[in-house]
């Protein structure tokens, strides 16, 4: 029996299609660095004067098209009437989509300026460089490309890029475009973000200088200001601070300060382009904190404030049921506002500062030791994978939905510092990882003890979205995609669907621990 040309025509073009549709697919799944690998342990030698040196680089998009939300759901849709302003005149919405949240979500203005903030360490024989951006996320593709920019003269042997995970930034993942199967990602603007974590690490050790220590932490004043959503309850409160000084002048260079929480105060209704309340930190520790008479109350550090996040999974957040109270003027802040994350900025400063000035150790000489290695996580989730396929997830792949990853652990005299690749669960870093009922999987924890347990020092900075962004990083035997739910829930709990899958916490626990047992062997 013959086909009719119509039919045979129509079979010939699906197939042309399918085929097609597999190129495209398989081309966004090609691994960006082939043969790239990180496997690096550095034993530190005699301790000796620590250089440091600090840069910050605007990554402030310019919104030049803003538009008029006309049903006030934050969201851009030309059939509610939203209307835009074509600033290029070519009749398109050239929209900058803003992370987190909900898709269609455009920036509409910009309240804050967006930073590359670098700090370089340098013992005399390692050179280390830690760049803090303002973004919800940046892909390992996306981070290697960058490290790839910094010339060799700048004698880093390993920088580490860490985001602030705000999610009032632009999307540089891809996941919140303006539609299901369109990319959020603006790839000039994301050039430049490369760019100038490339620039700011350069710049900051081209300024390292011989310097002196003092390093503080604060475990529990900030707790009221943050929320654990998802059972178990179980925080990561504790605010840490590493502030460098000139030796030769007695002022600041800059100082790292870690807190872990969502920088989503603002909450999902804020279209302007803001780092969230670490802007307001990293403000009054650098210029200090005035009344409404403009008297200085707490004096100012100077330098550079590099702010880095911790363990935010579960999910950690200061949401509008979260009250912030302005600790000069006592106003209560309960809803989502400018005022609200600069009163939340002002009382994480003040706290910050406080600890150094009463309880700082102060370290004159010490010797980095390091070990850091590139891992394998399984893309698991489906959506995810679809995503990857189609191009909306711009990530590659070192194998069949296999993607590559990194984590690293280093110390600094009576510091220690370990670096994951996501939002990894405080129960993972602090304690608490549960067994129940209604687990998708019947086992034991898997990761136990907890990290912090296993590392050295006074002082455990953990810092989360590290070299990757892979989303959450939820305990295996906490896992729960499928009824019955846990904990006694009617549905299963936000984070699953935003994780790379029920294997990810485990492999990252092991490659951690592993770094850490190197890191201690050394």
């Amino acid at each position: 029996m013959k086909l009719s040309k119509w039919l045979r025509g129509s079979l010939i073009i699906l197939a042309t299609l399918i085929f097609g549709l597999l190129v495209w697919g398989f081309i966004q799944l090609w691994d960006r660095h082939p043969g790239y690998n990180v496997d690096l342990t550095i034993k530190g030698k005699a301790p000796s004067t620590i250089k440091a040196g600090f840069a910050a680089l605007s990554i402030t998009p310019n919104v030049a098209e803003t538009w008029i939300d006309a049903n006030d759901d934050a969201e851009y849709h030309e059939k509610d009437g939203d209307t835009f302003t074509d600033a290029n005149g070519n009749d398109r919405f050239d929209a900058y989509w803003l992370a987190g949240f909900d898709k269609h979500r455009a920036a509409a203005g910009v309240h804050d300026s967006l930073w590359a903030r670098a700090m370089v360490l340098d013992d005399g024989d390692t050179r280390i460089a830690l760049v803090a951006i303002d973004a919800i996320g940046f892909g390992s593709d996306d981070i290697i490309a960058a490290r790839k920019l910094i010339p060799d003269s700048a004698g880093i042997d390993y920088t580490i890029v860490t985001s602030t995970h705000t999610h009032e930034v632009p999307d540089l993942l891809g996941l919140w475009g303006p539609g299901l199967f369109k990319t959020g990602i603006n790839f000039k603007y994301l050039k430049m973000v490369r760019e100038k974590i490339a620039e700011a690490a350069t710049l900051a050790a081209a300024r390292a200088k011989p310097a002196k220590f003092r390093i503080a932490q604060d475990l529990t004043g900030a707790a009221n200001l943050v929320e654990d959503t998802r059972e178990p309850t179980v925080f990561d409160p504790g605010l840490y601070m590493m502030q460098a000084i000139d030796i030769e002048t007695e002022e600041t260079l800059g100082t790292l300060a870690g807190w872990a929480d969502h920088p989503e105060t603002l909450w999902s209704k804020n279209l302007m382009v803001s780092s969230d309340f670490p802007h307001f930190m990293r403000k009054y520790m650098e210029e200090g904190i005035y009344d409404e008479n403009d008297s200085l109350v707490v004096e100012g550090l100077g330098g550079t404030v590099v702010y880095v996040n911790g363990a935010i999974g579960g999910l950690m957040a200061t949401r509008p049921k979260i009250t912030v109270t302005d600790p000069l003027t006592g106003v209560e802040y309960k809803e989502a506002s400018f005022e609200k994350i600069d009163a939340q900025g002002k009382k994480l400063a003040m706290l910050a500062m406080a600890a150094l000035d009463s309880t700082a150790e102060e370290l004159t000489e010490a010797s980095i030791s390091l070990v850091a290695k590139s891992i394998t996580l399984e893309l698991q989730n489906p959506l995810f994978r679809l995503a990857a396929f189609v191009g909306v997830l711009d990530r590659g792949m070192v194998g069949w939905m296999k993607t590559r990853s990194e984590v690293a652990a280093w110390k600094l005299g009576p510091a220690s510092f370990i670096h994951v690749p996501g939002e990894i669960y405080p129960e993972i870093v602090n304690g608490g990882v549960e067994k129940p009922e209604g687990q998708d999987f019947d086992i034991d924890p898997i990761e136990t003890p907890p990290l912090r347990e296993l590392m050295r020092g006074k002082y455990k900075f953990v810092v989360g979205l590290s070299n990757d962004m892979v989303g959450y990083i939820i305990p295996k035997s906490q896992w729960d995609d499928e009824e019955p739910n846990t904990y006694g829930r009617s549905s299963s709990p936000y984070g699953e669907e935003n994780s790379l899958g029920p294997e990810t916490a485990p492999t990252i626990y092991k490659a951690v621990v592993e770094c850490l047992e190197k890191l201690e062997a050394l």
